[in-house]
């Protein structure tokens, strides 16, 4: 593996080793996937670590039947690790081959179809902490794409090493799952022969100690074509009732999906299938026949999507937000001009249906307001803020890739286009357990840690107005959880753009549809929100669609794409 400087070997290396209890969760799936023979049985760990997932292999293997010779191998980078492994390992009364080297390197020297199991849990890092070289090198190899996670080259390896009735069992994040960035993962089971027999979306219950939501996935060379592949979730129970007493490790293998309990929390477990898309950009979901046939009833009755609509975009980055973001200006820089202060709208100003009042946060914009392209302002023009920018220089001028990309060196990365602000919008922010989709009026900026979309680029205002109903509507939550599903820790889900953008209409013709507008409209008004009004626009949400399904041509326009 390439060093590189400046962050922690755990950083660098994703060196987070796997929990015993996990570790042979894992083991004990793998090893039942793996076909009796009477030749020696090949288990390899491409990033042994301490040695867990070797010993908790060894172990399963014999548990499952087998009485072929194992042959147990390792690879790490890492020689204390590989110390401690060897002393484990033998006080296992296990033999293994060790080798401090990297697997990835390694491989090219490796026969393929040699090996009967990869059981592995590989770094959780990113390529662009190796360096661009590394990363691009990385990519070039493997084939990889985008934003590149040392998780996917392990897998690509591994297909090409197993035998073919070999099996993987892969501990890794379940971003993959759900994410632009996991298509490489997806697009090497869907093209690269390995079958996916059981799928593991661990989600938050922090079995694993390093700071991601786990997935365990096994598959394998061969094995039925016809038969879809076990799919089961696990997320933290928000609204939990009568304490559950079924242990999660054992919830995990029902065949019917159930509430669980593990350190002293409950965990909804839900029990469904894979049924990958013939594409990779299309992110994984759990199929199961109820909530399948409320999203064919929803896709029937679905007029247009939010991205067939309007653009989303993400708010402004600067990169430097000490330098351009603040709350108290007149005192930390008073010579700014107020003219290049304007309000900025972030996460903590969201609240559903509306944006708070009095917003404190100012960010020093110093673009033409009039113009629809980033264009800089002459800073002659403004001697307090070129002033202020000059004794932040160093730290501005340190942002490399601004001025490599032909920015002046005060620019702000990201400023988004500057005459869209005093238009009318939709903001919502980044993360949330819930939605809080808001209509802005009043000008402001928005920060990198939201979204928002522009009534500009919406033709009817009405349409915008139902966007917000859906948006905001339990009918849009569970559309969320059904087909997007990137949930964070205490329930907290990602609203970005590949997800917003899916998000259904129903036709804006129907009476029921706008009624939603109707009801949309007054709760963005200043008048007291009421709880009887969000319930009527809920039960209105689900009206529209009903009434929708069947009338996607009463506009004389195409159906809607598809939603999943």
């Amino acid at each position: 593996m390439i060093k590189s400087s400046g962050i922690t070997d755990e950083k660098r290396y994703g060196q987070h080793y796997t929990p015993a209890e996990l570790a042979q969760f894992l083991a004990r799936k793998a090893a039942a996937a793996i076909k009796s023979s009477p030749r020696t049985l090949t288990v390899v760990d491409p990033a042994c670590g301490d040695g867990e997932l070797l010993i908790a292999a060894a172990k399963a293997v014999r548990d499952a039947g087998h009485v072929a010779p194992i042959r147990l191998i390792g690879y790490d980078i890492d020689k204390r690790a590989l110390d401690v492994a060897h002393e484990r390992l033998s006080a296992a009364g296990l033999c293994a081959e060790l080798t401090e080297s990297d697997f990835l390197v390694e491989q090219r020297r490796l026969k393929d179809s040699s090996i009967d199991l990869v059981i592995t849990n590989p770094p959780y890092v990113r390529t662009q902490h190796l360096g661009q070289e590394a990363a691009q090198l990385l990519a070039a190899e493997f084939g990889l794409t985008g934003r590149v996670d040392l998780t996917h080259p392990f897998v690509t390896v591994a297909s090409r090493l197993l035998r073919p009735d070999g099996v993987l069992g892969l501990l890794c994040s379940n971003r993959f799952l759900t994410t632009i960035a996991g298509e490489n993962m997806r697009r090497t089971f869907l093209n690269d022969g390995l079958r996916i027999r059981e799928l593991f979306d661990l989600g938050d219950t922090k079995l694993f100690k390093a700071a991601v939501l786990p997935a365990v996935v096994i598959a394998s060379k061969s094995g039925p074509t016809n038969q879809p592949a076990r799919f089961v979730s696990a997320y933290e129970q928000q609204s939990a009732s009568a304490p559950a007493k079924n242990p999660l490790f054992r919830a995990l293998d029902g065949r019917e999906s159930s509430i669980a309990n593990h350190n002293g929390k409950q965990f909804s477990v839900k029990v469904g299938t894979l049924d990958p898309p013939n594409d990779s950009k299309t992110p994984w979901r759990l199929s199961e026949s109820e909530a399948d046939k409320w999203l064919e009833d929803l896709q029937n009755a679905t007029w247009r999507t939010f991205g067939d609509i309007a653009k989303i975009r993400v708010g402004i980055k600067s990169t430097a937000d000490r330098v351009f973001l603040g709350d108290n200006w007149a005192n930390d820089a008073p010579a700014v001009e107020d003219e290049l202060l304007l309000p900025l709208i972030t996460q903590s100003n969201v609240t559903p249906w509306r944006i708070a009042d009095n917003l404190q946060m100012r960010v020093l914009y110093p673009y033409d307001l009039a113009s629809a392209k980033r264009r800089p302002l002459d800073l002659s023009k403004w001697p307090g803020a070129h002033s202020y920018l000059r004794e932040h220089e160093d730290q501005l001028r340190g942002r490399k890739y601004v001025i490599e990309g032909g920015r002046e060196w005060w620019e702000i990365w990201v400023p988004q286009q500057p005459s869209l602000w005093t238009e009318p919008k939709i903001v919502f922010p980044d993360i949330s357990e819930f939605p809080r989709f808001a209509l802005d009026k009043s000008g402001a900026v928005v920060n990198g840690n939201c979204y928002w979309i522009s009534l500009n680029d919406i033709a009817d205002e009405d349409i915008a107005y139902l966007m917000l109903a859906v948006a905001n509507s339990t009918l849009g939550v569970r559309f969320y959880d059904e087909t997007c599903g990137n949930k964070l820790y205490s329930g907290k889900r990602r609203w970005i753009t590949q997800y917003v953008r899916r998000m259904p209409l129903p036709n804006p013709a129907t009476d029921e549809a706008k009624l939603v507008v109707t009801l949309a409209r007054s709760l963005t008004t200043d008048q007291p929100m009421s709880e009887d009004l969000v319930s009527k626009l809920d039960q209105a949400v689900t009206a529209a669609f009903a009434a929708s399904t069947g009338q996607q041509q009463d506009t004389g326009e195409e159906p809607a794409a598809t939603l999943f």
